[in-house]
């Protein structure tokens, strides 16, 4: 037949729901390690989560077919114990090991509530290597069905970004930029740690050298405080022109923050870092204005009187925004809110060029205040407003990705002088991407404790609410995308439509579907035997 010596496979889904990326085929067939993934969805779970094992199960049987070399899975039930205490062993172990539990409550037929522990993660072992992959997108702003649904879309993308990991054998460099104080290695921890996984991560200062990035795949400016010289301004430029990508992550105002933490007060004046001019010539302008938001986090305040004991309640800290992410760009799509401190605002501009597109990232809520500078922050009548009236801005932009062919922010200019030019100078770059974000502390992880007890914080972590938001998720797509020539991130964009049941019908017409598929298969089957029988004693008694 003709399927013996044809290899195909049809996938008849709208959505193409089945079907696996040329990029994930050719990784695939390129593996010269066996591949063994055991995925800990297994035994008692709730409808939504048996959807996420059989989309799984689908998935990885695609796999199988393009893998060159051995690969295989199973399915664990990470509960399946002998007693309690031999399944609390279980939870611990997996808990040390970075596979965190998600706690599910659920309703039975009688009503009562029901707790179940279910750990959606995913363990990879390629050759000697181990990668662990959390299966479940949890953004607390979406219901579970949508959550699940997420988590679906996202398979093939977490999957093979794991197995990428392990499996490439090329050394890809980013740099953080230095010279203008900058956030220091220890405020961009989190960021370097989880950035080192796909890139070797270097730190240092410009000279004055054009050819110093060349390099590097992407670099990232992260909240500089002092000027650039138009030496460093004409590298970085040069850079952008040969197809280099940049994380902007720039404030636009100047606070003293060691005025505002003793006495509550601190001028608010506009920060110049020389970078006005080239950032407009790409197509944005970081506005000097301080962003204020209802929806942000919150902060213990003292709200007793002078001769009363401190009493501490929670309060909205305005300066910290809680940014909403755009679902129409892979970088942001399906992440939570991003925190932001001392945030301002992100205009985009009328290009010098039409060949460069332009997508709004992250924004505020629809309840902001833009505080114009010069000005200054009172902590001490902070509360003193009328929210209804103050918050009359809403959805500012903080953060965009750009696109396209730049134009040079040196064309029809001198080279500055003390650059060592070794070649021509370019006026329009080559297809590239750049990021800007009006917030330098976006990227930022704070510090906890001292000496022995000094702790790292994640990136936007809130110590008070003890939450953590997608600043990671946020930088690590970022920088992904910059650097993603073959077009891996596209991964993340896939949707499926959620065909949901109606659940009033479901509990109303349960038995009668449940007779109807048990008992009609039965019906068909003896149908078909007496009609069978039938032929036959008619055919064979002439």
């Amino acid at each position: 037949t003709i399927s013996a010596f044809l290899f195909f496979r049809l996938d008849l889904t709208s959505e193409k729901r089945y079907s696996i990326s040329d990029n994930t085929k050719k990784l695939l067939s390129g593996l010269d390690n066996k591949t063994h993934i055991k995925i800990y969805l297994d035994g008692d779970l709730n409808p939504g989560f048996l959807r996420l094992k059989k989309s799984t199960a689908e998935l990885l049987d695609e796999f199988k077919v393009y893998a060159s070399t051995d690969f295989s899975y199973e399915f664990i039930n990470p509960s399946e114990a002998n007693s309690a205490e031999a399944r609390n062993k279980n939870y611990i172990t997996m808990e040390r090991r970075g596979m965190r539990a998600f706690t599910i409550y659920e309703k039975d037929d009688e009503g009562k509530a029901i707790q179940k522990v279910v750990f959606p993660w995913a363990e990879i072992s390629y050759g000697k290597d181990t990668a662990f992959v959390n299966l479940l997108k949890n953004n607390p702003r979406l219901s579970g069905t949508e959550n699940l649904n997420h988590s679906i879309e996202n398979l093939e993308f977490e999957l093979t970004d794991a197995i990428r990991i392990k499996a490439i054998k090329t050394t890809r460099k980013i740099a953080f930029l230095e010279g203008h104080n900058e956030l220091p290695p220890e405020m961009v921890y989190d960021a370097s740690v989880s950035l080192s996984k796909y890139f070797q991560v270097d730190r240092g200062a410009l000279n004055n050298n054009p050819s110093i990035l060349k390099d590097y795949q992407a670099i990232i400016i992260a909240k500089p405080e002092t000027a650039f010289s138009e030496q460093e301004k004409f590298i970085i430029d040069q850079y952008i022109m040969n197809g280099g990508k940049v994380l902007w992550l720039l404030d636009g105002v100047r606070l003293a923050m060691d005025s505002l933490s003793t006495v509550g007060i601190s001028p608010v004046i506009p920060l110049n870092i020389n970078l006005d001019d080239q950032l407009f010539k790409y197509g944005v302008r970081i506005a000097p204005v301080l962003l204020q938001d209802m929806q942000c986090t919150q902060v213990p305040i003292n709200v007793a009187r002078p001769d009363e004991e401190a009493k501490f309640e929670p309060m909205p800290w305005y300066y910290s925004p809680l940014l909403l992410a755009s679902p129409n760009h892979t970088i942001s799509r399906n992440i939570t809110e991003v925190k932001a401190d001392f945030a301002s605002a992100l205009d985009l501009t009328v290009s010098q060029s039409s060949k460069v597109k332009k997508t709004i990232l992250l924004v505020t809520s629809n309840a902001t205040h833009v505080k114009m500078t010069p000005s200054r922050i009172d902590l001490n009548n902070m509360y003193d407003i009328d929210s209804k009236t103050y918050f009359n801005a809403g959805y500012i932009p903080i953060a965009a990705a750009l696109e396209g062919v730049f134009p040079s922010v040196f064309t029809n200019r001198l080279v500055p002088e003390g650059i060592i030019s070794n070649g021509e100078i370019k006026k329009e770059s080559k297809p590239t991407r750049m990021i800007v974000v009006a917030d330098g502390d976006i990227i930022r992880n704070d510090l906890q404790g001292d000496g022995e007890n000094l702790q790292l914080l994640p990136m936007g972590f809130d110590r008070y609410a003890q939450r953590e938001y997608g600043n990671r998720s946020f930088i690590l797509n970022s920088i992904l995308y910059l650097t993603d020539d073959e077009g891996w991130l596209q991964l993340r964009s896939r949707e499926f439509k959620i065909r949901t049941l109606n659940k009033k019908v479901v509990v109303s017409e349960k038995k009668k579907w449940q007779l109807i598929n048990v008992a009609l298969p039965l019906i068909l089957v003896l149908l078909f035997a007496l009609i069978y029988t039938t032929m036959r004693r008619k055919v064979y008694t002439h």
